[in-house]
C-alpha cells in the first residue's frame, strides 16, 4: 500500500516503464501477464468447460480501522463462516502485513442474479455478551471489511457532500449513533439511523459484478472487470421470508435485553461492460480514490530540481575559481597568504573518532540503498503491483537478506581506511547491530499484537523463519563481504595526513556542527514530504499506493538533494578550516530522518483518529523502524557524496 500494481501488452519494457513514470496506472493501455496473475475466464454452468469456471468465490481478508492499528481476522467478529473454509497460501509480505485471507460462505454462479438470499443466522443471548461487545467495539471504531473476488477488491463507492464520487476497497461493518443522537461515520448516509445510543449492523450487501464478454475476443466465456457493493442494514424476522429494502434497520442495542437474532443476506447482479478491459480493471479503483492533484507533485519536483541545479552551478563556479587561484600560487610569499580549504589538506583525511560505528552505519546504509533501488525499479515495471499481494514487502525482505555481502564489504573497506584493527568486532556489528535493533523493536510490537489477539501478530513459525534467514543467509554473506573488504587495500587519499593535528579556528554560528546538520536535512525533506503523505496514508489509512513511478522519481531527486546539501555544507566547513567532515557529512543528510519523525508526529495528531495506548505504541514503534532505515540510507548517500567531493578537489589542487 504502501504499496500494493497490475498489468498486461505494451510493446516493450521501456514503453511500459515510461508509461508508469508519466501517467501511473491510467497510462497502461495493456501489459504482460505476471505469473499467478493471468486472467480467469467464467461462463454459465451449462457452458462450463476446461477453459472457464462457473462458480465465483468471494474471499474475505482481515478487518482494519483508521482509528486503531490493530487488525483482526474475519472470524473474530462472529460473522458467517464457510463450513469448508480454505486459506490460500500467503507469502512473507502478506504475513508481515497481517493479511489473513480465507474463503467465505458467499458463493455465486456466473450470470445467475440472486435477490435477497440468506447466508446464515446468528443468535445472541446473555451468554454471548463478549461476542456482542466485540462487535459493538468494531462498529464504534469503524472497522472495515475487505472482500476479494477474482483477486480484485470488492469496492464500496459513495458520493461525498461536494458531489465527488469515491471508491473504497473496504466497507464498514456498521455504524453508531451516540447518546446525544449524533450519527457517526456511515450513519450519516441514512436518515433512518437515528436512535440514540444504538449500533446499526450492515448485515446485507448488494453486490454488482461487471464482466467483459469474450465474444469478440480470442478467449472463451467472460472475464470479471469490476466488483462493487452497497452495504445495507435490514432486520429480517424469518430466514425463509426475507424483506430486503422494506425492513427496519438491524439495530444492536448498547445493552442486550433478551435474545437477538441477526440474519445475514446478500443480493447479486451481473452486468456486461465491454468498454472496460481486463488489463485496466484496477483503474476505476485507483482513479476514484482520494488523492492530491498530480500537478502539485510535479510542481514541487520541478522547484526542487531547479534549486538543486542552481546550487550545483554556483558551487561548481566557486570551486573552479578556487582551484585556479590555488594552482597559480608559486612564490613562498603568496603561499603564506593562503586561506580556505587548501590549508587543511594535511588534516582533511585524518581518521574520524568512532570510526567503527561510522563504518557499520555505512555498510548497513549501502545494503538499504541497493535494496530500495531494486525494489522501486521492479515496482515501476509493475512486478510489485497491488494485484500481487504482499510482493513489495517480500521483495524488500528477500533483497535485504541477499545483500549482506555489499554491507560487509563496504563496512570492512571503510573501517580499514579509518585504520581500524578490530576487524572481528566490525564484522559482528555490521551483521547484528542495526538488524538487531529493528528485530527487537519488531518483536516488542509483535508481543503487543499477540496480547491483543490481532491478526497482524506474526506466527512463531514465521519469526523463526525470519531469524533463520538472518543468521543462516544474511550473516554468512556479510562475513564473506567483509573478508573481501579486508583483503582489499585501504582507499588511497590524494594528500598525506600530517602527524600533528591542525588547530581549528573559532567558528561562526553557521559553521558550527549543529546548525549545519539541522539545515542540511531541510532540502532533502522538502522533496519527499508530499510523497510521504501518500505513503503514510497507504500504511495507516489503508489506502492503496500505486504511484511507484513518481516515487522512483522522488527517490532519484532525494539522492541528488542529499548529495548536494551535504557537499555544499562540507565545502563551507572546509573553507572555515574545520576538517572534521566524516561524521558531519553522514549526519547532515541523515538529519532528514529527524524531520521525517517530526512529520510522522504531526501526521498522527492531525490526520489520524487513532485511539488507545496499544495503537499509539504500535504507531510510534513501527515509525521508529522507518526512521532508523531512512537515517542509515540518507546518511550513507551524503557521506559517499562528500567523500567523493573531498577526494576530487584535493586531487586537482597542487600541494607541496
Amino acid at each position: 500500500m504502501m504499496g500494493r500494481g497490475r498489468l498486461p501488452p505494451l510493446p516493450g519494457l521501456l514503453a511500459l516503464q515510461l508509461a508508469l513514470l508519466l501517467g501511473g496506472p491510467a497510462a497502461l493501455g495493456g501489459a504482460f501477464y505476471l505469473p499467478g496473475l493471468a486472467p480467469v475466464s467464467f461462463c454459465e454452468a451449462q457452458s462450463k468447460g476446461a477453459d472457464c469456471k462457473s462458480q465465483i468465490e468471494l474471499f474475505v481478508n482481515r478487518l482494519d480501522s483508521v482509528e486503531s492499528v490493530l487488525p483482526y481476522e474475519y472470524d473474530a467478529f462472529d460473522f458467517c463462516q464457510d463450513e469448508t473454509e480454505k486459506r490460500p497460501s500467503e507469502n512473507l509480505g502478506q504475513v508481515l502485513f497481517g493479511e489473513r485471507i480465507a474463503s467465505s460462505p458467499y458463493k455465486f454462479a456466473f450470470k445467475e442474479n440472486k435477490e435477497c438470499v440468506a447466508v446464515c443466522k446468528k443468535s445472541y443471548d446473555g451468554k454471548d455478551v463478549n461476542k456482542l461487545d466485540f462487535l459493538r467495539r468494531g462498529m464504534h471504531l469503524n472497522y472495515q471489511h475487505h472482500w476479494i473476488i477474482d483477486n480484485m477488491p470488492v469496492t464500496w463507492c459513495y458520493v461525498m457532500e461536494d458531489g465527488q464520487k469515491l471508491c473504497n476497497p473496504g466497507f464498514p461493518i456498521g455504524c453508531f449513533v451516540d447518546s446525544n443522537g449524533q450519527p457517526k461515520d456511515t450513519c450519516n448516509f441514512n436518515s433512518g439511523f437515528n436512535k440514540k445510543n444504538t449500533y446499526y449492523l450492515f448485515n446485507h450487501v448488494d453486490i454488482t459484478i461487471t464482466y467483459h464478454s469474450g465474444k469478440d475476443e480470442h478467449w472463451p466465456g467472460a472475464r470479471l472487470v469490476a466488483a462493487r457493493l452497497q452495504p445495507g442494514s435490514y432486520k429480517h424476522t424469518d430466514e425463509t421470508h426475507l424483506s430486503c429494502g422494506s425492513a427496519q434497520p438491524m439495530e444492536i442495542p448498547a445493552q442486550l435485553n433478551g435474545k437477538l437474532d441477526v440474519i445475514y443476506s446478500y443480493s447479486v447482479i451481473f452486468e456486461e461492460d465491454n468498454q472496460i478491459k481486463w488489463a485496466s480493471r484496477w483503474d476505476y479503483i485507483l482513479q476514484s480514490m482520494p488523492h492530491t492533484n498530480i500537478q502539485c507533485i510535479m510542481n514541487s519536483l520541478v522547484i526542487v530540481l531547479f534549486l538543486s541545479g542552481m546550487v550545483a552551478m554556483i558551487l561548481l563556479r566557486t570551486l573552479h575559481k578556487d582551484i585556479a587561484r590555488y594552482n597559480q600560487i608559486d612564490s613562498s610569499e603568496d603561499a603564506q597568504e593562503e586561506f580556505g580549504w587548501k590549508l587543511v589538506h594535511g588534516d582533511v583525511f585524518r581518521p574520524p573518532r568512532k570510526g567503527m560505528l561510522l563504518s557499520v552505519f555505512l555498510g548497513q546504509g549501502t545494503q538499504i540503498f541497493i535494496m530500495t533501488f531494486i525494489t522501486l525499479f521492479l515496482a515501476c515495471l509493475g512486478f510489485l503491483s497491488p494485484a500481487n499481494r504482499g510482493a513489495l514487502m517480500t521483495c524488500a525482505v528477500v533483497l535485504w537478506v541477499l545483500l549482506g555481502t555489499p554491507a560487509g564489504y563496504v563496512s570492512a573497506r571503510m573501517y580499514k581506511t579509518f585504520r581500524g584493527e578490530k576487524w572481528k568486532t566490525n564484522v559482528l556489528l555490521t551483521a547484528l547491530l542495526c538488524p538487531g535493533i529493528v528485530f527487537a523493536d519488531f518483536f516488542i510490537m509483535n508481543l503487543i499484537l499477540w496480547v491483543k489477539g490481532s491478526s497482524a501478530a506474526i506466527p512463531f513459525g514465521t519469526l523463526v523463519a525470519i531469524l533463520a534467514m538472518w543468521f543462516g543467509i544474511s550473516v554468512p554473506l556479510t562475513f564473506i563481504g567483509a573478508y573481501f573488504g579486508f583483503k582489499e587495500k585501504s582507499i588511497e587519499h590524494p594528500v598525506r595526513t600530517n602527524q600533528i593535528p591542525r588547530q581549528i579556528p573559532e567558528q561562526s554560528f553557521f559553521t558550527k556542527p549543529l546548525p549545519g546538520i539541522i539545515m542540511g536535512g531541510i532540502l532533502p525533506f522538502g522533496c519527499i514530504f508530499i510523497q510521504l503523505f501518500f505513503i503514510l496514508n497507504s500504511i495507516w489509512s489503508h489506502q492503496m499506493y500505486y504511484m511507484f513511478g513518481f516515487l522512483f522519481l522522488v527517490f532519484i531527486i532525494l539522492l541528488i538533494t542529499c548529495s548536494e546539501a551535504t557537499v555544499l555544507l562540507c565545502y563551507f566547513h572546509l573553507c572555515a578550516e574545520d576538517y572534521h567532515w566524516w561524521w558531519r557529512s553522514f549526519l547532515t543528510s541523515s538529519f532528514t530522518a529527524v524531520y521525517l519523525f517530526i512529520y510522522a508526529i504531526h501526521y498522527f495528531f492531525s490526520k489520524l483518529q487513532i485511539t488507545g495506548t496499544a495503537s499509539t505504541i504500535l504507531y510510534f514503534g513501527y515509525t521508529m523502524i522507518m526512521v532508523l532505515i531512512f537515517f542509515l540510507f540518507t546518511g550513507t548517500i551524503g557521506f559517499f557524496a562528500c567523500f567523493w567531493f573531498v577526494s576530487k578537489i584535493y586531487s586537482v589542487v597542487k600541494v607541496d
